[in-house]
């Protein structure tokens, strides 16, 4: 009987033929076929008598490449300089913590606009059923820092001390569409923060999507219906005009008032007016119910339409109680101006705790290390950060199948990116093999096909 973990084995430095992170490679390769580091490139105004050794575009997305391997700092970019066969003349540390330095606010709006190029070729991909709406999710998360010589981290809400991050999220593919790094003490419902990511979400959007949604823009135009999904953080005037502006649908958590415990305590009792709620499969769900309230309200101060919806279920040890003050029930509720029956909308408005899986992935990927101590080189990393995630997103959905293609980051690590291989030459050209017997081995073989395909 055999008890050892490991074989005994003798470790000598300077092996070579050892291809290391080939996923990351993959990775890589669908950048290159997106053009993502050429279009990055081209809105980067060169700086200086002489241009970089490493165009700018290039360094952001090899630094984009560390941060979907785990990678948490400049120095992480180490792992790829040491294997130049797969991913060619990688840059230094110092080239890229001068690169993460060298961006302000108008630059990296720069940036997006070349990632709204790369976005709209993704998007011609997946968004195949034109009849789906185009959904934006609002939220904003809390990163804690350890030091407290962040230039504008401060202490948080909940007794922390860092960043009040604010993202704008598309459902359809759980990209990163817009993303502000905020000081920690930010007001969670800062109006100017949330349209000027509305509008920045918007630019994001493929032409034919958003035409019709900009400011000023005629809404005749609109050939595709899009939603604003907020928490209790939107519930603005500013926002809800802002998507009226936009010509926007908006589903607004909504924040406990007299006028909602008024209505809840009148329909408390009537029961014909509670109906059960929906699964997000569609399926009748008999334990919770749900009730419109607009009937019990005064919503004349909220846009035109307006209605609110809300929702119950009997508590359960642990839950919070919100709204309405009850020992039977959590009350839960939102304003939208879509229509539809409570029970679809509410159906509608539950998804939109799809977020947390998103700033997890992120937070995962990044996101909770902000390595540096100017707010402006953060800020910029914030954007790494996102584009890391979409850039791992667009790989799932493109070339992964079944399970892969929402798999959390620790299980695309171990089985995917950082998959050992042998790299070989024969007739002039490079060959990895993959380690024989590897778990992910067919579907890393499926990837590289698929990317050739995107050709």
């Amino acid at each position: 009987m055999n008890s050892s973990a490991t074989n005994l084995v003798k470790v000598e430095s300077g092996g070579s033929g050892v291809a290391a992170h080939v996923g990351l490679h993959a990775l890589g390769a669908l950048a290159d076929t997106l053009d993502l580091g050429a279009l990055l490139s081209s809105r980067v105004a060169a700086r200086g008598e002489r241009l970089p050794h490493h165009e700018r575009g290039k360094v952001i997305t090899q630094l984009a490449l560390v941060l979907a391997g785990g990678g948490e700092s400049c120095a992480d970019i180490e792992h790829l300089r040491v294997q130049e066969e797969l991913f060619g003349s990688v840059p230094s540390d110092t080239t890229v913590f001068r690169t993460m330095h060298e961006f302000d606010a108008p630059a990296r709006a720069e940036l997006n606009v070349a990632l709204a190029q790369v976005r709209e070729k993704v998007w011609k991909k997946l968004d195949t059923n034109k009849k789906l709406p185009v959904i934006l999710d609002f939220d904003a998360s809390l990163v804690d820092v350890s030091s407290e010589l962040k230039e504008n981290a401060g202490p948080t809400y909940k007794g922390g001390f860092g960043f009040h991050p604010l993202f704008v999220f598309a459902d359809l593919t759980g990209e990163t569409l817009a993303a502000k790094l905020r000081p920690g003490n930010a007001g969670a419902n800062t109006v100017s923060d949330h349209v000027e990511l509305f509008d920045a979400a918007l630019a994001q959007l493929p032409k034919d999507v958003a035409s019709g949604h900009h400011v000023g823009d005629d809404p005749t135009l609109a050939t595709r219906w899009v939603i604003a999904r907020a928490d209790g953080a939107g519930c603005t005037k500013g926002f809800f005009d802002a998507c009226r502006e936009r010509n926007v649908t908006f589903f607004v958590s909504a924040r406990s008032n007299a006028q909602i415990w008024s209505a809840i305590h009148a329909t408390a009792t009537r029961s014909r007016l509670w109906r059960p709620t929906l699964t997000q499969k569609g399926e009748r769900n008999d334990t919770s119910s749900v009730c419109e309230m607009t009937a019990f309200m005064d919503l004349s101060n909220m846009p035109e339409g307006t209605r609110c919806i809300v929702r119950r279920e009997p508590l359960h040890p642990g839950a919070q109680r919100s709204l309405f003050p009850s020992s039977n029930y959590r009350y839960w509720g939102f304003y939208t101006d879509a229509k539809g029956t409570p029970a679809q909308l509410d159906q509608r408005m539950r998804a939109h705790a799809h977020v947390e899986s998103h700033i997890q992935r992120l937070k995962d990927s990044g996101l909770s290390a902000f390595p540096f101590s100017k707010f402006e080189a953060n800020a910029t990393w914030l954007m790494c950060v996102a584009l890391a995630g979409d850039l791992v997103r667009w790989f799932q959905l493109l070339c992964l199948s079944g399970e892969w293609r929402n798999a959390r980051p620790k299980a695309l690590r171990w089985e995917i990116f950082h998959a050992p291989g042998r790299l070989i030459y024969s007739a002039r050209s490079r060959i990895v093999r993959l380690l024989e017997g590897w778990p992910a081995a067919g579907q890393l073989l499926h990837a590289y096909q698929s990317i050739a395909l995107l050709n």
